[in-house]
């Protein structure tokens, strides 16, 4: 079975036709810069832009960096133009794609659920938390495999800050930091908040840095709960939301 998913992201916005089956991309993603401001017309365009890439013309899961409600009403936008407050996306997408059937969930949510089914958290039990990190921070909470969704974990406050303000992927680039010291300090005094708040068995550590998890992972000391980075990488959003919009 396929379902058609896309990941919006604060830097781009990428998507593919799923192989529910397999948990994997059937066919090779697409992917669009996302625009600045990321509007919610100018979003939708560049979801519409990337589905009519594939002449897709079934449901269609979408991923959104913010709380969202009812799979369909967006409720925070911190890495997007706050005009997305209170739209209904579901709505929005829906016409933009000329009637198709979308579901909306929130980004770093869809990405542990798929990383759940198929991934590193797959026959995990205890408490598991899924930790995107790019523009910003995503979050996605499960105890015993079941979602708590919207927790977005990145707007926890960390030294005076908002999290991702200090250990998001874009913090290392705009402050130009080393992966190791990124990891020693950053990352390291995030996941050790994050630790005794919740008390995980488990960080999945997804997003793109999942892809160069050897050059932090091994800089990360003095954690008790076991890390380990996202099998399904970068994927994992795109995955997640087409699972959404079968109704998994």
């Amino acid at each position: 079975m396929q379902i058609f998913g896309v990941d919006i992201g604060g830097s781009g916005i990428k998507g593919a036709p799923v192989d529910l089956d397999k948990g994997d991309l059937a066919r090779e993603r697409h992917k669009v810069l996302t625009p600045h401001p990321a509007t919610p017309d100018g979003v939708a365009d560049g979801v519409r832009q990337v589905v009519d890439h594939f002449g897709w013309t079934g449901p269609v899961g979408v991923t959104f960096p913010g709380v969202v409600t009812d799979g369909a009403m967006i409720r925070t936008a911190a890495n997007v133009d706050d005009s997305w407050i209170d739209t209904d996306a579901r709505a929005l997408l829906g016409e933009r794609l000329g009637g198709l059937p979308v579901t909306v969930v929130n980004d770093a949510d869809a990405a542990g659920v798929a990383e759940m089914h198929f991934g590193a958290g797959r026959d995990r039990r205890g408490t598991v938390i899924l930790l995107t990190f790019g523009t910003g921070i995503g979050s996605a909470v499960f105890v015993d495999g079941v979602l708590v969704p919207n927790t977005e974990l990145g707007h926890l406050e960390l030294e005076g800050h908002d999290a991702e303000k200090r250990a998001s992927s874009k913090a290392r680039e705009d402050h130009d930091m080393t992966w190791e010291h990124w990891a020693a300090h950053r990352v390291r005094r995030y996941l050790a908040h994050v630790e005794m708040l919740f008390s995980p068995e488990l960080f999945i550590i997804g997003g793109g840095v999942s892809r160069k998890s050897h050059k932090f992972l091994p800089y990360i000391e003095g954690i008790k709960a076991e890390i380990v980075p996202a099998q399904l990488q970068n994927n994992a959003g795109i995955v997640g939301a087409a699972m959404r919009a079968a109704g998994h």
